[in-house]
């Protein structure tokens, strides 16, 4: 069965880092693309980033130099490392897999998590 569980959301000051956590179950994160969206209160959703099983990774224009996706395929963990964060990247966020390979992709993945809220202010 998958499981996409996040943690690490909270509200925090512009100009402060959170850092951002999925626990992946069903996966093996060492085979798949799996990334993160977000979806603001009353927007639609955005892709954020992504990674690839070779490592390769996408991020939409608005985070770039300000986020870094990473995977530890020994906890079958991905992260968003969010730094610099500004008001507009108040936003639920949710990891999603698979076949997440770019971030334009966030309509393909059949799985996502819960989601954990980030409010900046």
């Amino acid at each position: 069965q998958v499981q996409l569980v996040e943690s690490g959301g909270g509200s925090v000051q512009a100009g402060g880092s959170l850092r951002l956590s999925c626990v992946v179950s069903g996966y093996t994160l060492g085979n798949i693309c799996i990334g993160w969206f977000r979806q603001g209160l009353g927007k639609g959703p955005e892709g954020v980033a992504t990674i690839t099983s070779a490592g390769t990774t996408t991020y939409a224009d608005s985070v770039k130099g300000r986020f870094t996706i990473s995977s530890d395929n020994a906890k079958n963990t991905l992260y968003l490392q969010m730094d610099s964060l500004k008001p507009e990247d108040t936003a639920v966020y949710y990891c999603a897999a698979s076949g997440f390979c770019h971030y334009r992709d966030y309509r393909v993945p059949a799985n996502r998590g819960q989601g954990t809220q980030v409010t900046v202010s």
